[in-house]
Order: structure tokens, then C-alpha cells, then sequence
């Protein structure tokens, strides 16, 4: 069954991102990558290699995280259900079958392909800096996370509030419970990294908006509708989804200050003019 499951995620992100790159990246990105992939592949080796070191840790930490966390024993719940009182049941107060067959959709596949497609879009620019800014992005995302998971003891709606809150997202997909319950933990709530990786992907959107403008405005909307996912499936508190947007906003920051910084690969790769990123905040 997980394996089916995960089949029907690749396939529909891949005819996802297919439709995007025919969509905001154009044929000539892609034929120009045809002759220039060796020297983006070589740029960004350095990153990738972090970034797989990180998600490996993370695999093999995430059985650990709880014991740790007991251990530590800084429990928040109590204080984020205090502050937040009810919102949670009020929002999926508003549920409709199709509010509920969107936001389903849009937390399993419309996450997945968030995550992709900007890694494939700036792989096709010559300029192979936001690139490299988006993987070291995600970098900061999930070792931020993952130490917050580790101090912080935090359980989400649906494990604080089994009788109230709505398993709205296997009511949609029953299916998907299987995958759910091998990346996540319950007490791995905060911040919401759905929401984190999300807002990252907007904000590196934002920054290359000269360049795929019509790419800034889907993963607007796609960000925002995954932040709100989270709580309407009654995975995370409102609390997590600020906690994430501060966790994307601190994790560009720290990517573009220290990519250009620790990269030799910091020229224009043979870039003609039309390549030119204005990357907005710099020069």
C-alpha cells in the first residue's frame, strides 16, 4: 500500500512540473540546460551533499526525537491550547466537501510539488545562485525543525481533541495514514514544517519574481493554502503555522547571507543578458 501510495504522489508531481516547466520556464531554458548541466550539476553538489546529510539524520533521529524530548520534558501544549482556545474546531467549523477535497489535495500533492518544482525551475537557470539558495533554504528548514522537535514537546488538534477535531484528511484519502504515520511524530507539531518548507518556496519566489513571475503568484497561493491545510485537517495550531512562517523567513535569511558567502560559485556561469537575475534585495 505505500509503495502504491507514494507511486501516485511521483507520478502526479511529475505531470505537475512538467505543466510548469512548459508553463514558466519556456524551451529555450531547456535546451540551453541540455549543453550547460554539468557545471549546474557541479555547483550545486556541495549543497545537495548537505542537504542529504540533513534529511538522513533527520530519518534516523526521528526515532529518537521522543525519548529526548521526555527527557528535556519542555511540554507546550498546555500553553499553545490557552492561547488558542477553540480556532481549530471553528475553522474546520467551515468544512465543506469540496473545502475538504482541496485542502486534502493541496497538503499531500500540492506540498510535494511546492517542494519540486523550484528545484527543477532554477536548475534550468544558467545562474545556479537561487538554486543553490532554495536547497540551502532547506537546509536551515528541516535543522531548525528538527532541534525544535527535539526540545520542544508539543501535540497537534487531532491528538489534544480526539472526540472534537476531524480526521478530514483520511476521510478524502484513507489511504495516505500509512505515510503519514512514517514522517511524522505526534508530538512533532512546532513549528509546521509543511508551512516552513511552503513560505520558503514563496519567498524564494518572491526574491526571483523577475524571472518567473507567473511562479511567484502560484506558489503565493499554493503556500498559503498548504499554511491553512494544516489547520483545517487538524494537523497543526495556528501557533505552528506562525511558528513556520518565522522558521521560512529566518532560514532565506540565513541562505542568503551565507551562500554567496562560503560559494565559489558565485558567477553568472556564461549567463546572456536575458538570464540576468536581479535577485530583489541585491544588486
Amino acid at each position: 500500500m505505500l509503495v502504491q501510495v507514494l507511486l501516485q504522489i511521483a507520478v502526479a508531481v511529475t505531470v505537475l512540473t512538467i505543466l510548469g516547466v512548459a508553463l514558466f520556464a519556456g524551451r529555450q531554458r531547456v535546451v540551453r540546460t541540455v549543453r550547460e548541466w554539468r557545471g549546474r550539476v557541479k555547483s550545486v553538489v556541495p549543497i545537495v551533499v548537505v542537504l542529504a546529510t540533513v534529511l538522513w539524520l533527520n530519518g534516523f533521529a526521528r526515532e529518537l526525537v521522543p525519548e529526548v524530548s521526555w527527557m528535556i520534558r519542555w511540554e507546550f501544549t498546555e500553553p499553545i491550547y490557552d492561547i488558542e482556545g477553540q480556532f481549530i474546531l471553528w475553522l474546520q467549523g467551515q468544512a465543506t466537501p469540496e473545502l475538504t477535497a482541496y485542502f486534502s489535495f493541496i497538503y499531500i500533492y500540492g506540498y510535494v510539488f511546492m517542494l519540486v518544482f523550484p528545484v527543477v525551475a532554477y536548475f534550468l537557470l544558467s545562474n545556479t545562485r537561487p538554486l543553490r539558495e532554495l536547497l540551502a533554504a532547506y537546509t536551515f528548514n528541516y535543522t531548525i525543525g528538527l532541534l525544535c522537535y527535539i526540545l520542544i514537546i508539543a501535540y497537534g488538534p487531532r491528538n489534544v481533541m480526539p472526540e472534537l477535531v476531524q480526521g478530514l484528511l483520511y476521510d478524502t484519502y484513507p489511504q495516505y495514514q500509512q505515510l503519514t504515520r512514517q514522517v511524522n511524530r505526534n508530538t512533532n507539531v512546532f513549528p509546521s514544517l509543511h508551512t516552513s518548507l511552503s513560505a520558503t518556496v514563496a519567498l524564494m519566489a518572491y526574491r526571483t519574481r523577475d524571472v518567473y513571475g507567473g511562479w511567484f503568484w502560484v506558489a503565493l497561493v499554493l503556500a498559503i493554502s498548504v499554511a491553512i491545510s494544516t489547520m483545517y485537517l487538524g494537523i497543526h495550531w495556528a501557533i505552528d503555522v506562525a511558528a513556520g512562517l518565522g522558521l521560512a523567513w529566518l532560514s532565506v535569511a540565513l541562505a542568503t547571507a551565507l551562500v554567496g558567502r562560503w560559494s565559489v560559485y558565485d558567477g553568472l556561469e556564461g549567463v546572456e543578458a536575458l538570464e540576468r537575475i536581479p535577485l530583489v534585495g541585491r544588486e
